[in-house]
C-alpha cells in the first residue's frame, strides 16, 4: 500500500493543527513568559511546515503518482489481516495499558505480532520480554516518563 505524499502531508497537517490546539488547555505557569505548552507548539509548526513540503511534493507528482495505490495489499488476505492486527494492537495498547500496565500490554502485542510474522514461540517470548524491558528502561529511567503500572502496581510499591 503506498501513499501519495500530498495524502500523508494532508494528514500531518490535521494531525499538527490537533496537538497545537491541545496545547491550549495546558496550564501557565505563574511568573513564566513560556510554559509546558512551549514545546509541543514549536514541534506542531515543524510538523505543519513537513506537512506543508509534502502536500507540494505530493501535488507536484500527482500526474504520475496515484493518491493512494493498494498494490499487493488489494489481493492479498494475509497482508489485510497483518494491516487489522497492527491497527488493533494500537487500538488495544490505548484502552488497555491503564488497567493492564504497560508491560502486561506490551508483552500481549509483542507476542501476538511476533506469532504472526512467523517468529518462533520461544524467541516471540524472548524478544517480547527484552523489548519491553529495555522500553520500560528507556522510558523510566532514562527519559523519566512513567508508563503505566495497572495490574503490576502493588508489586511495584
Amino acid at each position: 500500500m503506498r501513499f501519495n505524499d500530498a495524502v500523508i502531508g494532508v494528514v500531518l497537517i490535521l494531525f499538527a493543527l490537533a496537538e497545537i490546539a491541545y496545547t491550549w488547555t495546558f496550564p501557565a505557569l505563574y511568573g513564566q513568559q513560556f510554559g509546558p505548552d512551549l514545546f509541543p507548539i514549536v514541534i506542531g509548526i515543524g510538523l505543519l511546515a513537513c506537512g506543508a513540503v509534502l502536500v507540494a511534493s505530493g501535488l507536484s507528482s500527482r500526474g504520475t503518482v496515484p493518491l493512494v495505490d493498494l498494490g499487493q495489499l488489494a489481493g492479498n488476505r494475509g497482508a489485510w489481516i497483518n494491516l487489522i492486527l497492527i491497527v488493533a494492537a494500537l487500538v488495544f495498547y490505548i484502552l488497555a495499558s491503564d488497567v493492564l500496565g504497560f508491560i502486561p500490554s506490551s508483552l500481549v502485542i509483542l507476542i501476538t505480532l511476533f506469532l504472526r510474522f512467523g517468529v518462533g514461540v520461544v524467541p516471540a517470548v524472548a524478544l517480547a520480554a527484552v523489548t519491553t524491558f529495555v522500553i520500560q528502561q528507556v522510558f523510566a529511567g532514562l527519559l523519566l516518563v512513567p508508563l503505566p503500572w495497572g495490574i503490576l502496581q502493588p508489586i511495584m510499591w
